[in-house]
C-alpha cells in the first residue's frame, strides 16, 4: 500500500465534525463508510493537474519538503495523500510584441527550472518528475511523490514554434494557447466581458501550435480560451485533449467554465474534463455573496480600529511608498480579523464548500461519461473548498464521492486513470507524427 490509512484520519475526522459533507447515518455505518473512503484513498492513484508555484519557494533554504503556508508541498501532500502535483509554469498575458514574449520566455525557464531543482537536488528522495503514465506508476509505487509540469499560458512560445519541442523536452506534458488575455496564438474567454476578440478563435500561428503539439506530446488545454478557440483547438487536433481546471457552465455562468457544446466535443475527441475545486467557478452565488459580506464585515473591524480600508484602486493609486505601508498594515490587520470574519460569515454567506464542487463532478459524469472527468484545485493560484482547501486535506474529496455511490474503479478513473488514459494518447499520437515524412 502506497500511503499509510491512518495518515488519513484527520481529513476524515474534519469532515465528519464540519457538517460539510455528513449523511444522516448512525455511528457505526459511518465509521464504515470512512474505512471505505480510506482504503480507496489509499490505494488510488491521486493526481491534481493544476498546482501554480513560486520560485521563492524552490531555494534551497526555503522549498517544499518544508511545511510551507502554501497550499501544495510535500507534507501537505502526504498528510492529504495526493500523490501527484502538476507543477504550472505560468506567465500572465502581456503585450505582443519581442520584449513582451522575451519577458514571459524568461519566466517560463526560471519556472521550469525551479521544479527540476526541486525534483533533481534538493529532494530527489521524495519527489520525482514524471513524463509518462509508466513513470508516474512506477514513481509511485516506490514510495516517492510525482511532480508533472504543465505550462498555463503558450504566450512564452512567442512566434517561435521551435520553442513548443523545447518545452516538450524540459518536461511539459499539457499547455494553454491563452490565459486571461489574447495571446499571438489564441483568444482568451476573457473576451466575453467586452466582445472583442483579436482572431475571432486561433491565429494562425496558433492553428500551426496545435500540430507542433500533437507531434511532441503536449497536451492541449482548453481551460483558459474562448470558446471559439477551444472548439477549433479541438476539431483541429489529432490527439484528444483535456481541461485542466474548468467547472460546469450549466452549475456556474462563468466565461472559464465549459458550457454544454464544448464538452460534448470533448467528449467525442476522447479527452477530459479536470473538474476545478475554485471557489467562483463552482458557485457563482456563493462565492458572490461571501466576498461582498466579507468586506462588508471587515471595513466595519477596521473602522473600530480606526483603520481605513481601501479599494484596490484606490490602493493603486498610492505613491510606492506609501502603497507598500499600506499593503503592510492592511495584511497584518487581515491576520488579525479573519478567524472573527469567518466565525461571522459562518450563518451569513456559507463557504463554497466540497459538496458544491462534487455537485460539478455528478453533472460531468452524467453530461459526457465517467472516462472524461477528472480532478482539479488551482491551489496556490487562487483554488480551494472548504473541505479542500489544501493539499493536506485531499481524502475529502475521496469520501465525498464514496458517500454518492462511486465505485472504487469509478473514483480511480476520475483521479488519474482517465487524464492518464489522454496522455498516453497524445504521445501515441506524437510517436506516430514524429515517424511520418
Amino acid at each position: 500500500m502506497k500511503r499509510s490509512i491512518a495518515a488519513l484520519a484527520a481529513a476524515a475526522i474534519f469532515i465528519a465534525s464540519s457538517g460539510v459533507a455528513v449523511s444522516a447515518q448512525s455511528g457505526a455505518d459511518e465509521a464504515a463508510l470512512i474505512a471505505k473512503a480510506k482504503k480507496i484513498h489509499a490505494d488510488a492513484i491521486t493526481l491534481d493537474t493544476h498546482n501554480d508555484i513560486n520560485t521563492s519557494n524552490f531555494t534551497d533554504k526555503v522549498n517544499y519538503t518544508q511545511d510551507l503556508p502554501n497550499q501544495v508541498n510535500l507534507p501537505k501532500m502526504r498528510q492529504g495523500g495526493l500523490d501527484v502535483s502538476w507543477m504550472i509554469v505560468y506567465t500572465g498575458q502581456g503585450e505582443l510584441t519581442e520584449d513582451g514574449y522575451k519577458k514571459a520566455y524568461d519566466n517560463a525557464i526560471d519556472k521550469f527550472d525551479a521544479i527540476h531543482r526541486l525534483t533533481e537536488k534538493i529532494a530527489p528522495d521524495k519527489i520525482e518528475l514524471a513524463l509518462t503514465s509508466n513513470d508516474v506508476r512506477r514513481i509511485v509505487k516506490s514510495g516517492k511523490l510525482v511532480a508533472m509540469i504543465g505550462v498555463e499560458n503558450a504566450y512564452p512560445v512567442g512566434t517561435d514554434l521551435s520553442r513548443i519541442k523545447m518545452f516538450s523536452d524540459r518536461g511539459a506534458r499539457y499547455m494553454s494557447l491563452a490565459h486571461n488575455g489574447h495571446s499571438q496564438l489564441a483568444d482568451s474567454n476573457t473576451g466575453e466581458a467586452d466582445g472583442k476578440w483579436l482572431h475571432n478563435g486561433l491565429s494562425d500561428l496558433g492553428k500551426k501550435a496545435i500540430v507542433e503539439m500533437n507531434k511532441w506530446g503536449i497536451m492541449i488545454d482548453v481551460s483558459h480560451p474562448s470558446k471559439q478557440s477551444n472548439l477549433q483547438a479541438i476539431a483541429l487536433s489529432r490527439a484528444p485533449v483535456l481541461a485542466s481546471h474548468s467547472g460546469a457552465r450549466a452549475l456556474c455562468d462563468h466565461s472559464r467554465n465549459l458550457d454544454d457544446e464544448q464538452l460534448e466535443a470533448i467528449r467525442k475527441n476522447g479527452g477530459v474534463v479536470q473538474a476545478v475545486a475554485f471557489r467562483s467557478y463552482v458557485s457563482k452565488e456563493k462565492s458572490e455573496l461571501r466576498a461582498a459580506k466579507s468586506t462588508e464585515i471587515m471595513k466595519d473591524l477596521a473602522a473600530a480600529e480606526g483603520f481605513k480600508m481601501l479599494d484596490r484602486a484606490d490602493a493603486m493609486k498610492l505613491p510606492a511608498d506609501e502603497r507598500a505601508a499600506y499593503q503592510q498594515k492592511a495584511q497584518a490587520f487581515r491576520t488579525k480579523v479573519n478567524p472573527i470574519v469567518k466565525e461571522r460569515l459562518k450563518d451569513a454567506a456559507p463557504d463554497v464548500n466540497v459538496k458544491d464542487f462534487v455537485n460539478h463532478i455528478d453533472y460531468l459524469v452524467k453530461k459526457i461519461g465517467i472516462d472524461h472527468v477528472g480532478i482539479s484545485s488551482d491551489f496556490d493560484g487562487g483554488g480551494g473548498v472548504e473541505g479542500w482547501d489544501s493539499a493536506a486535506e485531499t481524502f475529502n474529496v475521496t469520501l465525498e464521492l464514496v458517500r454518492r455511490g462511486y465505485t472504487k474503479q469509478q473514483i480511480e478513473k476520475l483521479w488519474s486513470g482517465n487524464l492518464l488514459r489522454v496522455l498516453d494518447q497524445v504521445q501515441k499520437v506524437a510517436k506516430k507524427m514524429q515517424s511520418e515524412k
